[in-house]
């Protein structure tokens, strides 16, 4: 029985009060965001005596201390911007509260995420006797989990892994981001990078695709994008020759956005308009719609997943782990899209498998350093199903 503190009010932040709402083992939840009302909308479609909420600017560690030691969780779901990682962490140290994320840090002067600053509170969390699960969201999370089990019951030694994820879904927008248009942007638009032989290979962002068959849905344009947990994934399993992650965008999709970055729209350094200093991309992300108003009429599917090749017996064997999550049947159950949805369970599973005791050891890690087995079990349950292929028809040619 559990305390759990959410912060973010958003899309996926939704979700994750949902979620916790419904597990008997969080018996209060306290939903916090800089929004006061975005929690209050939240926690009034809940019309639960287990949700209270309270406004919190994430950014100012001295308020975050001050709300947990008064609230007292034993852990804390950081759903907000992947900005406020550190500060949050800081606030977890202070307070002697258990830390989840599912994003890891980045700069906001800087496109650039990677998981060295969370990485270096190891001996920090560790001296605390406190837990940081960090990427536990779908990707990166689940991803994560999906090759620890892979690892664990059916190779010896992983050697090549593909994640591919795929969203055939319709909003009827002329053009929306379906998570934070800010971070969503300053992802896709980075050059892409891929880990090969020991080495990260950098190319031109959007610039290798092809076509990828993912199961209900059929082929899907992919563009190879680098994504967080190629960094962890590398690190934590040495014998992995190469990772790559793909993603798919419509043609129209990729024509916005190419006409967005060429007029200067998606810059995120500061421009003088009107004799004060704003941020094109901070602009843009207050024009387009607001990625939870997305789900009433979301349409369609997702499908995540990873292929996997390396060796097992000493015989070379393939195998591919997937999810498929719809969006409509998503927004019957939790009032969301698929995307939040598959990035706000997982952050539910990955708390209760701290409250469980499964993972809660203490330092910084990331999900595939834990047993993936309980995860697994009840990630399926909370709404996630998973299917396996062995010796799966790959998309992916040498």
């Amino acid at each position: 029985m559990a305390k759990v503190m959410i912060v973010g009010a958003g899309g996926v932040g939704s979700v994750v009060a949902h979620k916790c709402n419904s597990q008997p083992e969080f018996t209060e939840i306290l939903l916090t965001s800089r929004t006061i009302e975005k929690c209050n909308k939240i926690a009034q479609s809940l019309n639960s005596p287990k949700i209270s909420t309270a406004a919190l600017n994430a950014d100012f560690v001295d308020d975050t201390v001050k709300l947990l030691k008064e609230f007292q969780p034993e852990i804390l779901i950081n759903v907000a911007l992947p900005y406020q990682d550190l500060a949050l962490m800081d606030a977890c140290l202070a307070a002697g509260v258990n830390y989840l994320d599912t994003a890891n840090y980045e700069p906001p002067d800087k496109a650039k995420f990677e998981y060295s600053w969370q990485w270096a509170y190891q001996e920090r969390f560790q001296a605390a006797g406190l837990t940081a699960i960090l990427g536990c969201g779908f990707d990166p999370g689940v991803t994560g989990v999906y090759t620890a089990y892979a690892l664990k019951h059916y190779f010896d030694e992983i050697h090549y892994l593909d994640i591919v994820d795929c969203n055939s879904g319709s909003h009827g927008q002329v053009f929306a981001t379906n998570f934070n248009p800010e971070i969503n942007i300053r992802e896709i638009t980075q050059r892409a990078r891929y880990y090969d032989k020991g080495e990260w290979v950098e190319v031109p962002a959007l610039s290798i695709h092809q076509p990828i068959d993912y199961p209900e849905i059929g082929p899907k344009e992919s563009y190879l994008l680098y994504h967080e947990e190629l960094e962890s994934l590398t690190k934590n399993i040495p014998t992995i020759k190469r990772a790559r992650f793909w993603m798919t965008f419509s043609e129209s999709y990729i024509n916005y956005l190419r006409v967005l970055e060429s007029i200067g729209m998606t810059r995120i350094d500061p421009v003088q308009y009107e004799g004060k200093e704003i941020i094109p991309l901070k602009f843009l992300k207050a024009i387009l719609p607001e990625p939870a108003s997305l789900a009433e009429n979301y349409t369609g599917k997702t499908s995540i997943g990873c292929y996997i090749r390396g060796i097992k017996d000493g015989k070379e064997r393939q195998y591919y782990v997937y999810n498929n999550c719809d969006h409509a049947e998503s927004y019957q159950e939790v009032g969301s899209q698929a995307i939040s949805y598959t990035t706000g369970v997982p952050a539910v599973v990955g708390a209760l498998m701290l409250v469980k005791g499964f993972w809660n050891k203490p330092g910084v890690f990331n999900v595939e350093e834990f047993d993936p087995d309980p995860f697994m079990e009840l990630v399926a349950k909370l709404g996630l199903p998973w299917q396996e292929i062995m010796d799966p028809q790959s998309p992916f040619v040498d």
